[in-house]
């Protein structure tokens, strides 16, 4: 009896194998196609954080190439050459600013509104700041009024400048009534609070404070 058994386990285990095989035949196409994808995505993957660590790369290059230049209008210039986009364009147009070279770097950012808020607000605290005469009263405190809702990350800069602003239209008593509540203000900093006394004593008021 085991001659005939093995002989049809052995039958057995062929039909096995034949339809082992035409079922490779016919879906193996699909394993294959797995694997190329699941290889081909990790090359991918890979591929793409190097190239994303080497544009980063050579950016950081380019902003530091362009800061260590002596002249600070060659160093603008070479800022505002540098090919970017989003936050990264943002921060651009700031350190051109900060060159003194062109204010209407920080107008374009502060009416980007496809930037992100804080850069934006940066920028129109840093408008204000720089433009002097060549920014209206008016102009100014349109700029500076989003700037000093609560919350807002540069509410107190903000208050100062709008303070500043109030002077500038003959509004005094404003002003003072500005300052004094910088000076209870939690937010505002140690140095801030001295530069608000300082300008509340040189209007002729007395600083009061909580």
């Amino acid at each position: 009896m085991s001659n005939p058994e093995t002989f049809i386990d052995e039958v057995t285990e062929e039909v096995r194998r034949d339809k082992l095989y035409a079922m490779m035949r016919k879906y193996g196409w699909i394993a294959v196609a797995l694997v190329i994808l699941l290889v081909g995505g990790a090359t991918y993957n890979e591929w793409s954080k190097a190239k994303a660590q080497a544009e980063a790369k050579a950016l950081g290059d380019a902003i530091l190439a362009a800061e260590e230049l002596d002249d600070t209008a060659a160093s603008a210039a070479a800022l505002q050459n540098i090919q970017a986009e989003g936050d990264v364009q943002a921060v651009l147009g700031l350190l051109v600013a900060e060159k003194g070279t062109d204010t209407d770097a920080l107008a374009a950012i502060a009416d980007n509104e496809a930037l992100p808020k804080v850069y934006r607000d940066l920028a129109a605290l840093k408008l204000v700041m720089s433009a002097g005469r060549d920014l209206s009263a008016e102009e100014a405190a349109d700029r500076l009024a989003p700037l000093l809702v609560a919350g807002a990350p540069f509410r107190v800069l903000a208050e100062e400048q709008m303070a500043l602003v109030e002077l500038g239209q003959g509004e005094t008593a404003a002003a003072i009534s500005r300052l004094q509540a910088l000076l209870n203000d939690e937010e505002a900093s140690r140095a801030l609070r001295q530069r608000a006394t300082q300008l509340i004593v040189a209007l002729g008021a007395e600083p009061e404070t909580a």
